[in-house]
C-alpha cells in the first residue's frame, strides 16, 4: 500500500515526489519502467526562463525559479545553476519593433523591468560567470548593433538589435533530478522499475495501480507523470487528455577550436533563415530529395556553451520542421541535423563558419515535447477523486518541473494553492471562452 503512487519517473514525477515528501506525505511510490530520468527529461536545452508572453507562464515560473534559487542553495548548487540569460537576436527592423512589443508586454505582465539601451552612454551589468546569485532582474533591450556588439562581439553584424532575457541561464537535469530524487528517497519515497498498466478504481475513486509484472499497489491517490505516455496513460483514469507530441533534438558539438564563447548567454535567432549551401551542395540535397532544405527555414535557431570554462562543448538546436507523432522508440531524428543547426548558428556567430567545410564531432539526442494546444501544462486533479496530472511540459519541462511538481503536492496535501493554480488545471477547458480563444492562438506560445 502507498498513500501516492506517481506514474513516471521524468522530472515531473520525480519533482512531485519530492514536494510530497516536504509537504509530509513520505509513502511514495514513483514507478517507470525505464531508469530514472532517461526516457525525455534532459533531451533540451536544460535551461530556464521567466521571460515569457503571458502572466500565467510568467508567475509559474517565477515561482519554480524561486525553488531553484532555494535548492541551489540548499545543495551547493549541485546542478549548476547559472544565470547567464537568454539573447534574443535579430537582424530585421521590423522584427526589432515586434521584439519591443513583446518585451513591454512581457515586463507589464511581470517578468520584471525593462531596461533600454542606445549608443554608448548605457549601464549594463553582464554576467557573472557561472554564479545564481545578486543578477539583474527582466531584461535589457538592445535597439542598435553598436550596443549590442559592445557586450557580445562574438555577433554578426547582420543583428540590429536584441534583448538579453536576465532571470534565466541553464542547469544539469540530470543532476537537478537526482538531487529531488536523493531527497525524497531519503524522506520515504520509493522508486520502483515496473510499468503501470491499469489503475482501478472503487466508485468513483482511485483504488490501486497495477504493474506489468502482476503487481499492484491499493492507493488513495495516483499521478500521471508519464512525460510522452501521458495522453495513453490518462485513459487508464478514463480521460483524453488534449495533448500531442513533436520530436525535438539537440546536437552536441564538440569546440576543439575554441570558436564559441564560453562566457556567451544562450543565443536565441528570432529570424527565418536560408543556409548558404555551395551550388554542389545544393545539388546533393535536390539529388537526395532534401529541397525541404534549400528553402527559407523558421526561426528558433540556438545554442549555448556546454560545461564549465575548459569544456570544449556546445549544444546547438534548431526545429526546422515540426514533427508530431505518436510516441516511438528509437526516436527518428534528420542524418544532417548537426551540420543544418550549425550552420544556422554561423548565421548568428561568423567565428564557427569554418565547421562547415570540416564538421566537428558531433552526438545527437532527441526527445519529445508533449503539449497542450496553447502550449501550457497540465497540473492538478483530473477525472476520479485521486487522480491527478502532471505534465504537458513542453520545451520547459526542467525550467517548470518545481513549481508543478509542488501545485499536485500541495493539491494532494490538501495545502493551500496559489491564485495563478486555476490556469494549469484541466478544468480550464470547462470554460467556453477560454476554448473559444484557443481558435485564436497562431504560434507556440513562447517567445
Amino acid at each position: 500500500m502507498a498513500r501516492v503512487v506517481v506514474c513516471g519517473a521524468g522530472i515531473a514525477g520525480i519533482s512531485t515526489a519530492f514536494h510530497l515528501t516536504r509537504a509530509g506525505i513520505t509513502d511514495v511510490v514513483v514507478a517507470d519502467p525505464r531508469a530514472p530520468l532517461t526516457l525525455t527529461s534532459d533531451k533540451s536545452t536544460e535551461c530556464y526562463r521567466n521571460w515569457w508572453p503571458s502572466e500565467a507562464m510568467i508567475r509559474l515560473m517565477r515561482r519554480s525559479i524561486e525553488l531553484l534559487d532555494g535548492y541551489a542553495r540548499e545543495s551547493g548548487n549541485a546542478f549548476g545553476l547559472n544565470r547567464k540569460g537568454y539573447l534574443y537576436l535579430t537582424a530585421d527592423e521590423t522584427r526589432l519593433e515586434s521584439m519591443v512589443a513583446q518585451a513591454r508586454a512581457a515586463s507589464h505582465a511581470g517578468a520584471g523591468p525593462l531596461r533600454t539601451h542606445r549608443g554608448k552612454a548605457e549601464a549594463y551589468v553582464a554576467a557573472q560567470g557561472h554564479a545564481f546569485e545578486d543578477s539583474p532582474d527582466g531584461a535589457d533591450l538592445f535597439l542598435d548593433a553598436a550596443s549590442l556588439r559592445r557586450h557580445f562581439p562574438f555577433l554578426s553584424d547582420r543583428v540590429v538589435g536584441g534583448l538579453h532575457a536576465r532571470t534565466a541561464g541553464w542547469l544539469s537535469a540530470q543532476q537537478l533530478g537526482m538531487w529531488l530524487l536523493e531527497q525524497a528517497s531519503a524522506a520515504g519515497a520509493t522508486f520502483v522499475k515496473a510499468e503501470v498498466v491499469a489503475v482501478e478504481q472503487d466508485g468513483e475513486r482511485i483504488k490501486a495501480v497495477a504493474f506489468g509484472d502482476g503487481s499492484r499497489i491499493t492507493t488513495a491517490a495516483f499521478v500521471n507523470a508519464a512525460g510522452p505516455h501521458l495522453r495513453r496513460v490518462g485513459g487508464m483514469v478514463g480521460v483524453d487528455l488534449p495533448v500531442e507530441s513533436e520530436v525535438h533534438a539537440k546536437a552536441a558539438l564538440r569546440d576543439h577550436l575554441g570558436y564559441f564563447p564560453r562566457e556567451a548567454p544562450m543565443v536565441i535567432w528570432n529570424d527565418p533563415q536560408q543556409l548558404d549551401w555551395s551550388r554542389e551542395e545544393s545539388q546533393y540535397l535536390r539529388d537526395e530529395g532534401r529541397a525541404d532544405l534549400l528553402g527559407i527555414l523558421p526561426p528558433g535557431c540556438h545554442g549555448r556553451p556546454e560545461g564549465g570554462q575548459d569544456s570544449p562543448w556546445a549544444l546547438g538546436l534548431w526545429e526546422y520542421h515540426t514533427n508530431v507523432r505518436e510516441p516511438t522508440w528509437p526516436i527518428p531524428t534528420d542524418p544532417l541535423y548537426a551540420e543544418v543547426v550549425l550552420r544556422g548558428l554561423a548565421r548568428i556567430m561568423p567565428a564557427l563558419a569554418p565547421y562547415r567545410d570540416a564538421l566537428p564531432e558531433t552526438a545527437i539526442d532527441a526527445g519529445y515535447y508533449t503539449k497542450t494546444r496553447e502550449n501550457r501544462p497540465l497540473a492538478g486533479p483530473v477525472g476520479p477523486a485521486g487522480s491527478y496530472v502532471c505534465g504537458a511540459l513542453s520545451g520547459f519541462g526542467i525550467m517548470a518541473a518545481c513549481a508543478v511538481g509542488e501545485l499536485v503536492a500541495q493539491g494532494i496535501a490538501g495545502g493551500r494553492l496559489p491564485d495563478w493554480a486555476h490556469w494549469f488545471e484541466m478544468s480550464r477547458y470547462d470554460d467556453p471562452d477560454y476554448v473559444a480563444g484557443l481558435a485564436a492562438i497562431t504560434d507556440s506560445g513562447q517567445l
